[in-house]
């Protein structure tokens, strides 16, 4: 706050264009992303609320599996709301302090869930390669700082590139061709040189993604080798039907952010940019608690439970 208190841009306010370009279709839009976002606040509040109310879910799995739904909770809960207002009235505009605040608080989500899935894929490694050791290794303690650590890991790189955007100018009233702060359109519409901001912004970026894709990709090809082995037919699928909805997370995720690595550098890109950011904020906290629920057997089980018997949960 010492930056932003001495940066003469605090007053600068920043206008969100989102889908202002397709007037006809601001009510349709307004009563999708409103659904979605009913789905995603019921879906994963719910998922925390089974989890911790249901006994049988008291293990490593599901206690990784409700940070990330409280994760998926806050990323939209960040974004959401204000692309929805956006909708509903004229005036598109977001004070600085907003703007930078938003961005903030979205990269400490994303930053924890691109590694909140990779602490979950080594939770799947430790239970189908040592499944004897599994309660041993997976201690409360471990799992504990396997849970802090990308909370702390994201907020630490979302509070560096924050420090970074507070040192730019901005001069006047600002058009973000986006529905959402993000860095790069932040930085497009500084008046002082981003150059630095950018390149840090671009190193933090590579790092997470290639650490947790070789994490993912390390626990997955041991998995596979162990799978492989398994004489059981039976084995097999349980093992593949355990990793089923990680994989289908984790492909969801990193594709979506392969993609926009992979735009083009062009006027004709923002379209792109815009939609593939609408489906990594918006759309995937929404799909997250559905794909862990919809395949597994023991979530629905307990959902089933819970709507029969809900004193005994009490």
């Amino acid at each position: 706050m010492l930056l932003a208190e001495g940066n003469q841009s605090v007053g600068a306010t920043f206008t969100l264009l989102g889908f202002s370009e397709y007037p006809d279709f601001q009510v349709p839009l307004l009563l999708v992303f409103l659904t979605i976002y009913t789905v995603t606040v019921v879906g994963n509040l719910g998922m925390i609320m089974i989890i911790r109310v249901s006994p049988r879910l008291h293990t490593p799995m599901y206690f990784f599996l409700s940070h990330l739904s409280f994760v998926d909770f806050c990323y939209s809960t960040t974004v959401t709301p204000k692309l929805l207002e956006n909708l509903v009235v004229e005036d598109r505009t977001i004070s600085f302090v907003g703007c930078i605040m938003q961005f903030f608080l979205a990269c400490v989500c994303a930053v924890a869930e691109t590694f909140m899935l990779a602490v979950m894929a080594y939770d799947r490694f430790v239970a189908v390669c040592n499944p004897l050791l599994y309660t041993v290794v997976m201690s409360q303690k471990l799992c504990a700082l396997l849970v802090a650590g990308p909370y702390i890991w994201g907020i630490a790189s979302s509070l560096t590139l924050t420090c970074f955007l507070l040192t730019l100018s901005f001069c006047g009233s600002n058009v973000i061709n986006n529905f959402v702060c993000e860095h790069s359109v932040i930085v497009s519409v500084s008046c002082s040189d981003p150059y630095i901001s950018q390149m840090l912004c671009f190193v933090i970026a590579i790092f997470n993604e290639v650490s947790s894709l070789v994490i993912i990709f390390t626990t997955y090809i041991f998995i596979f080798v162990t799978v492989i082995k398994m004489s059981s037919a039976g084995g097999r699928q349980k093992a593949f039907s355990t990793c089923a909805s990680h994989l289908t997370a984790i492909t969801i995720f990193h594709g979506t952010i392969l993609f926009l690595y992979c735009v083009p550098n062009s006027q004709n890109s923002w379209l792109i940019v815009k939609i593939g950011s609408l489906f990594y904020t918006v759309v995937i906290p929404m799909l997250n608690p559905l794909i862990y629920s919809l395949r597994n057997k023991d979530v629905k089980e307990s959902v089933r439970k819970l709507i029969n018997h809900p004193i005994q949960f009490c």
